[in-house]
């Protein structure tokens, strides 16, 4: 995720304080990853840096100034591009799974055990998921979908691998 164009694009509705900014991306988008102070400020002083937002206040209080940012139109023309530009697919071409199994094998470990162990796993965090999707919002019931969609992925690849292992045992011996 561009933490960066996340905030720009929360800046459109308006101009905002840092701790504003941080407050609403916690609620949009950081249920399980809030986002730090520090890399909100970080973050704005770099998007100020290149013309991407201004200061369009300064207000003085007991502790440091509270600066408010304002999105530029050259931030609005960069988000629009991130928008617009289709995220690359990740094919997992480097799975650590893959590499614990083929690791099990090499030294002789049940790799059938690492797979079972994982189908658990996958199966416990399905649960929690499906729970939080059923009390959840809209968007919450999205991104839990967007989950579920690649552990039921990985759960394939595991049944898939699991009735292929003795195929696989074979060709890493070789």
């Amino acid at each position: 995720m561009s933490i960066g164009h996340t905030l720009l694009g929360l800046l459109e509705s308006g101009p905002r304080h840092g701790y504003d900014l941080k407050r609403a991306f916690d609620a949009k988008f950081g249920h399980d990853r809030p986002l730090h102070y520090g890399q909100v400020y970080s973050t704005m002083s770099r998007l100020l840096k290149n013309g991407l937002v201004e200061v369009d206040g300064i207000e003085a209080g007991g502790g440091p100034e509270r600066k408010r940012y304002a999105i530029t139109e050259a931030g609005v023309t960069d988000v629009a591009q991130w928008l617009a530009t289709p995220e690359k697919p990740e094919p997992y071409l480097q799975s650590t799974l893959y590499t614990k199994v083929v690791l099990a094998l090499l030294t002789e470990r049940d790799a059938a055990d690492v797979l079972d162990t994982q189908r658990s796993e996958h199966l416990r965090s399905m649960r929690v998921l499906t729970d939080r999707k059923r009390k959840g919002d809209l968007a919450d019931q999205l991104i839990c979908d967007h989950a579920l969609f690649h552990l039921e992925a990985d759960l394939r690849w595991l049944e898939l691998t699991a009735a292929r292992l003795d195929k696989l045992r074979e060709a890493v011996a070789r």
